[in-house]
């Protein structure tokens, strides 16, 4: 109960500052905005928007959960971080909390980025959409948990967070089909796709915007959105047992 309790603390500790100043929820939007705009009249004849809005709102959840360990570099660089390891609060908690508060941000943009695009012809299941959020958001716990440990893996070097958030960030995309579907692309590149945790994510989005909410694709998105927060918190809780 005590791990729960401060996992509260540290869950709204960290999500007040969204609710005081939401302009960073809404800053968030302007890139899966503008690859809306720019990319899906270009896949006009070739993907429905029911295929390429859920890949931008998986877009968007990688884009924000893979960049919240740099908040807290700032708070171990200025010591506000060291205080919190001095208080009563469990240290897991510390590590929990952050990764929930994930959530938020990545559920309300992705329902704005829903209502934007109905306008324009999508015509999402509704039922899909909520399991889709679901979805999402479970994801977004395990890279929110992984980009914390990658703070913490490298807090005197705050531009190897940087270097290596951005490597892995743009080939998981590309090889997820986020943007592009890979159907015609060489054999090696469908093979590494299928090594990529992502593109279940993203396909078991898709089946669940078409309406598909039972088949082995939603069930195969599941266990890889379940497995990456498994991960990412597992990881995450050790390193932050190990915070000095």
């Amino acid at each position: 109960m005590k791990l729960v309790t401060d996992t509260g603390i540290v869950f709204t500790r960290e999500l007040r500052p969204l609710v005081r100043d939401p302009f960073t929820v809404i800053f968030g939007l302007i890139q899966p905005l503008i690859f809306l705009g720019l990319f899906a009249p270009l896949l006009r004849d070739l993907a429905p928007l029911e295929w390429f809005v859920p890949g931008v709102l998986v877009m968007l959840a990688l884009f924000g959960t893979s960049t919240t360990g740099a908040n807290l570099i700032q708070e171990m660089q200025t010591g506000s971080h060291e205080r919190q390891l001095v208080t009563p609060l469990s240290r897991p908690s510390l590590l929990l909390g952050r990764a929930l508060k994930e959530i938020a941000p990545t559920v309300v943009q992705a329902l704005v980025v829903v209502a934007v695009t109905v306008p324009f012809g999508l015509r999402p299941s509704p039922a899909g959409v909520l399991a889709g959020l679901l979805l999402l958001a479970v994801f977004s716990v395990g890279m929110g948990a992984l980009s914390y440990t990658l703070a913490l893996a490298v807090k005197n070097q705050d531009w190897l967070f940087w270097v290596v958030q951005q490597t892995l960030l743009f080939p998981m995309l590309i090889l997820a089909g986020m943007l592009l579907p890979l159907d015609n692309g060489p054999g090696w590149l469908r093979t590494a796709a299928h090594v990529n945790p992502l593109t279940y994510v993203v396909d078991a989005e898709r089946a669940l915007f078409a309406g598909d909410l039972w088949n082995r694709t939603v069930a195969e998105g599941v266990v890889a959105a379940a497995l990456t927060a498994a991960v990412g918190l597992w990881v995450g809780v050790r390193a932050m047992h190990r915070a000095a």
